[in-house]
Parts: C-alpha cells; sequence; structure tokens
C-alpha cells in the first residue's frame, strides 16, 4: 500500500487529551539526510497527503522554526515557559468554545492531546501509508499552533528491506512488518517521552496515565485519518496489531509466544464490535479541535484514558471514558 493509492473517503464528525522542576533534555537530533534529485523521499507524500485530507494540520518537511508563534519541540521539553505559551493558548480557545475557563490541570491536558494527537501522525500515517517510519527526536519538530502548522525535518527513517528507498542515506532497514512495527512503537515513545515528562507537573497526571493518554492520542489521529482515506477498517486492524500484545499462534500446535511488549503505551486500543444499529458514532476517532466527543451512546471504542471534558461540560460523560466503562 504506497501513498498514491489511498482513496480519499468519507468526512467523520467531530472529537475530541508528575515529573522532575527541569524536563530532560531532548536525545540528540539525528542527522538530518540531504535530498538529492531523482531520489524518493520518504515520509513527504504521506504529509502532503494528510495536508490535503485534513487542511487544518499541514506539515512543512524543514528544520524546526521560531518566532510567529513556532515553538520548537526542543523548547517545549526543555523551557516551561514555551510549554506554558502552548496551554495558555488552549485555554484561551477553551472559554471561547464552552464560556467557562479550564481548571489549569484540564487547559494542560487538552493541549497535551491536541499535541500529541498531531505529533503522532508524523510517525504513524508514513508507517500505515508507506511504510516508513521517520526517525525524529523533539528537535526535529516545531509547532504552531493558531494555525495548526507543524515541521519535521528529514533525516533517518526505518523502512522495509525490500523498500526502493532502502539504499538511501539515512535508511535503517527492517526484516519484516512485525520488526517494523516493533520500530514505530520505540521511535514514538522515544519522542514522546521527554515531552510527558515536561507535561507531566502542568497535568498533574501519573506516567502511567500520561501514557495512556498518549495512547489514545496515536489510536485516534490515525483512526480519524484512516476514515478520511476510506480506509477505517484497516486502520483499526493494524492500530489493533501495533498495540496488542496477544499471543502469536504457533504451527504445530507449539505453546504460544508472546509478542513484544507495547510499553510504554498503554496495550489494547479498545475497540468495540460494530454495531450496524447503533446510534451516532459516539466514541468515533477525533480530530484536534477539541477533546473526545461527549456523547454517551453505545461507544465505538473504550479509551484508556479521560478526556477530562465533563469538567467543562458537567453530565455530557463520553460513552468509552473510563469512567463509564469501568465504572
Amino acid at each position: 500500500m504506497t501513498v498514491s493509492s489511498a482513496r480519499p473517503g468519507r468526512t467523520p464528525r467531530d472529537p475530541a487529551p508528575d515529573a522532575p522542576d527541569a524536563a530532560p533534555a531532548p536525545a540528540p537530533a539525528a542527522a538530518a539526510v540531504p535530498a538529492a534529485a531523482g531520489l524518493p523521499q520518504p515520509c513527504a507524500a504521506s504529509y502532503r497527503r494528510l495536508g490535503e485530507l485534513l487542511p487544518a494540520l499541514r506539515v512543512h518537511r524543514g528544520p524546526p522554526r521560531t518566532g510567529n508563534g513556532w515553538l520548537t519541540g526542543t523548547d517545549l521539553v526543555a523551557r516551561p515557559e514555551a510549554l506554558r505559551e502552548l496551554i495558555d493558548h488552549d485555554a484561551r480557545q477553551a472559554v471561547a468554545r464552552y464560556g467557562r475557563p479550564l481548571r489549569p490541570d484540564v487547559a494542560a491536558g487538552f493541549g497535551l492531546h491536541r499535541l500529541t494527537w498531531a505529533v503522532a501522525l508524523l510517525f504513524t500515517l508514513p508507517w500505515f501509508l508507506e511504510r516508513r517510519v521517520p526517525l525524529l527526536t523533539p528537535g526535529d519538530v516545531s509547532a504552531r499552533r493558531r494555525t495548526g502548522e507543524l515541521t519535521a525535518r528529514p533525516g533517518a527513517f526505518r523502512c522495509l528491506s525490500d523498500d526502493p528507498a532502502a539504499g538511501l542515506p539515512g535508511a535503517r532497514p527492517a526484516t519484516d512488518g512485525p520488526a517494523l512495527a516493533a520500530g514505530l512503537r520505540t521511535a514514538l515513545a522515544d519522542f514522546l517521552t521527554p515531552v510527558l515528562a515536561a507535561f507531566r507537573p502542568e497535568v498533574r497526571r501519573s506516567p502511567r496515565t500520561l501514557w495512556a493518554m498518549a495512547t489514545d492520542a496515536t489510536v485516534e489521529g490515525l483512526w480519524y485519518v484512516g476514515r478520511l482515506l476510506g480506509e477505517e477498517e484497516r486502520a483499526r486492524s493494524e492500530l489493533t496489531a501495533l498495540l496488542t500484545p496477544e499471543p502469536a499462534a504457533c504451527p504445530g500446535g507449539a505453546p504460544s509466544t508472546p509478542r513484544p511488549s507495547v510499553a510504554p503505551f498503554t496495550p489494547g486500543v479498545g475497540f468495540c464490535p460494530a454495531r450496524p444499529d447503533a446510534p451516532a458514532r459516539p466514541g468515533a476517532p477525533t480530530r484536534p479541535g477539541a477533546p473526545a466527543c461527549p456523547d454517551t451512546a453505545v461507544p465505538e471504542r473504550a479509551r484508556a484514558s479521560c478526556c477530562l471534558v465533563y469538567t467543562v461540560r458537567p453530565g455530557a460523560m463520553c460513552g468509552g471514558c473510563p469512567r463509564v466503562t469501568r465504572g
């Protein structure tokens, strides 16, 4: 499956987000790989397709930008004032949307959800469409929340060994699909670890809860875009395989061997069986304009974390919220 064969699909309904005092420094950035005329440009087609499907989220391939509302990933994980600037933007948006201010921890949770939703697609969409995984660090990315833009600096990437790009500088071939999926989990976790550590004092949640929030944002982002592509079922299937450490069947009746752990992500994606008579689409994949939808009917997915939208809309509990599904 390549980007050129992706099909535009229907547009779904609307969505939906504790550390040391000093955030850890980001991991060293992978060296940028210069583009060569006539050679494949890994991930470029996926980012271009994302902008076509979702104009509110545009990705520019290039170095991080600063000024005029741009915040680099390095700043977000190393400078608390930069993180506060991002959170304050979401707090102001919430007042306009809900007509009331958010609790500081809720504003931070919304900011984390929206940032993670978008950034995770830098990794998951190229994997879904091209079977390529960029090895980005916070130092390779910048975001401008008020316009919904991101930058991603081209660099090293993982791909399958038979990929035409496997011979490019920076390519790190994987032996097969499961190995590439493991590389995706590792790359995304390496990126998010310092981001979650920086957010933790603001969100005031445990690391386990922060990774549950990150898992929800990762799943919802690709699920949503998969729907826009007309490939929702494949998105659900591949997300399930990516994040569910179920035993793999062995030939000849031998004992099952568990798949590699998906840690630090929360295991499982929580998809519910399709019901043709189900109303609306509560718990459906969400875009990054708000937290998860506040419907209360039968959900399509049980979330791993609470989006906290009930704190500004009392009684509007999401159908797939763990506060509902786990009692």
